[in-house]
């Protein structure tokens, strides 16, 4: 007899691309351990991507599938984790509107996370669902009495107002949801190839979980490496190197004799690149086979999200008739 998960954890992404590396050691490969340890809803937040993408509602469609695919490809099984997409789940839209209504203005101004994006952006004025992305987000997370996020330490201040709101609407209705707790990773973030930023898919810096093995072989021969260094034999110094950052992620064996060799000056960049290439399409291999199996099968991909959005509306369905209830809202209800 399976053991039944306990607790609940909400996690997930806006659909605005590819996924890559840095995603997969930020966070993927957190939630594929998660799985087997807590019955984990993952959102495809299509809503939100309107935040920034909605000049652009058109490519919603295919990156929705994308990142279902790159889920799917990375080792979540649609066995253990409940994958949906936000948009169809039309009582989180309902739960944020009334949300908003216990919410300040200057509260979501402050809000640290929102000034950074806005920043990041070039928003010199927010639209009203940009600045109102936390009060989403906390939907999100409590439509379905999620008890775990998993973040970043960059995402504690949305947490941090979920628990806020969640605090206030149970003192001022009556209990319905748990108080979420945020789930630190302490995954480092993985550098671009640039060397210089986190991977991104805006700066072009980054190695895609659905690149090829040659694209994957020519981007990393096109790594920067350490600055210093300008010939085969030169002494190297592999804490500044982004090839060596990748070396530890995901060819942790032989990290340290590539370092001692590094700085010994007795192995070349080039070498050290190869060597990495091929680690990195070994390690993509398998996530190579599961995606062909839904590139074969598109219609797979849209029966595991249709039917994980089908679960996720029945808690949400649950969770509004009690919400509805406790707000003296439910007028007809007999």
């Amino acid at each position: 007899m399976t053991k039944k998960k306990e607790k609940r954890i909400l996690t997930g992404d806006r659909p605005t691309g590819k996924l890559h590396l840095g995603h997969y050691v930020g966070s993927l490969q957190n939630r594929v351990e998660l799985q087997d340890k807590y019955d984990t809803f993952l959102i495809i937040a299509d809503v939100q991507a309107l935040t920034t993408n909605f000049d652009k509602p058109e490519k919603l469609s295919e990156d929705v599938r994308q990142v279902a695919r790159d889920y799917l490809a990375a080792g979540i099984d649609p066995e253990k984790t409940t994958i949906f997409v936000q948009s169809l789940v039309p009582e989180i839209a309902e739960l944020t509107v009334f949300y908003s209504m216990i919410v300040t203005v200057n509260q979501l101004r402050h809000n640290p996370t929102i000034k950074s994006e806005a920043e990041q952006y070039g928003y010199k004025e927010m639209s009203y669902g940009f600045l109102g992305y936390p009060v989403s987000q906390a939907a999100d997370i409590t439509f379905c009495q999620a008890n775990l996020v998993p973040v970043g330490e960059d995402q504690i201040p949305h947490i941090e107002q979920t628990r806020k709101i969640v605090r206030k609407f149970n003192n001022m209705y009556g209990e319905v949801f748990p108080e979420p707790e945020a789930l630190i990773s302490d995954f480092p973030r993985l550098m671009g190839l640039d060397g210089k930023n986190k991977m991104s898919k805006s700066l072009n810096n980054a190695i895609y979980l659905s690149d090829s093995k040659d694209e994957v072989q020519q981007k990393i021969m096109q790594a920067k490496t350490d600055p210093a260094r300008i010939h085969k034999d030169d002494p190297g110094h592999p804490e500044v190197c982004t090839v060596y950052h990748y070396h530890q992620a995901f060819n942790s064996e032989e990290s340290d004799e590539i370092a001692e060799k590094c700085r010994a000056g007795t192995i070349g960049c080039v070498a050290c690149k190869k060597r990495l290439a091929e680690k990195l399409n070994a390690f993509l291999a398998p996530m190579r086979e599961r995606r062909k199996k839904y590139l074969e099968n598109p219609e797979l991909v849209d029966r595991i999200l249709m039917e994980g959005t089908e679960k996720a509306r029945e808690e949400a369905q649950k969770t509004m008739e009690k919400v509805r209830e406790v707000m003296k809202i439910d007028y007809f209800k007999k």
